[in-house]
């Protein structure tokens, strides 16, 4: 592979294709904005990342990997559920409201609504949002089981309430619902949780 270098940098322009993504959708980003945004000419994007529908599939992975993978970190590295919840939402909230990046969260604003032809991209983000939602009744039915939570506690509904609440925060952080009422919210749902939490916790 030595000998002529490549005329771009292959992770600057994902990262580039990311944000375009990420600010105005699949349908609503173009090839030829593509091309603009990631200075290149569309031979060679298609050269280097394969369809329109590659790149955007790649771009997911990175957000996912990067600016997108706290709920997963928290999960990953937090010892309780509490802790779990509160972590994610906080860390929602300021990933999708910081200034100058693209608001609110890729995976649920990317693609909520296609063409009939783009059906199998939809479903797919779909599926990536309801895997956090199983994550989430996962971790709280972990609680139950250790004494975290009361042993009555229906983690199922508890965790369907915070991982809607996780997808809504990214539609009021792009309606420009400001940062400290987003925090607010966090607050007041984390009564639910703390409401069903044991005794000895």
């Amino acid at each position: 592979m030595a000998g002529r270098p490549r005329e771009f940098d292959r992770d600057q322009a994902l990262e580039k294709a990311q944000d375009a993504f990420w600010t105005r959708g699949y349908e609503g980003t173009s090839m030829a904005d593509l091309v603009s945004t990631l200075g290149i000419a569309s031979a060679r994007i298609y050269a280097a990342f394969g369809s329109k529908e590659d790149l955007f599939r790649e771009a997911v992975g990175l957000y996912e990997a990067n600016e997108g993978g706290f709920a997963t970190r928290a999960l990953a590295q937090e010892p309780t559920a509490r802790r779990v919840i509160e972590r994610m939402l906080r860390e929602a909230v300021e990933t999708y409201t910081r200034p100058g990046r693209p608001q609110g969260c890729m995976v649920v604003s990317a693609a909520t609504n296609c063409a009939v032809e783009n059906d199998r991209l939809l479903e797919w983000l779909a599926e990536h949002r309801r895997a956090r939602t199983v994550s989430i009744v996962e971790r709280l039915n972990e609680a139950v089981r250790d004494g975290e939570l009361k042993p009555d506690t229906d983690a199922r509904a508890l965790g369907d309430y915070y991982a809607a609440l996780l997808h809504g925060l990214s539609v009021q952080a792009r309606d420009g619902v400001p940062k400290e009422r987003l925090h607010d919210l966090v607050t007041v749902a984390m009564q639910a949780l703390d409401a069903r939490r044991a005794e000895r916790s």
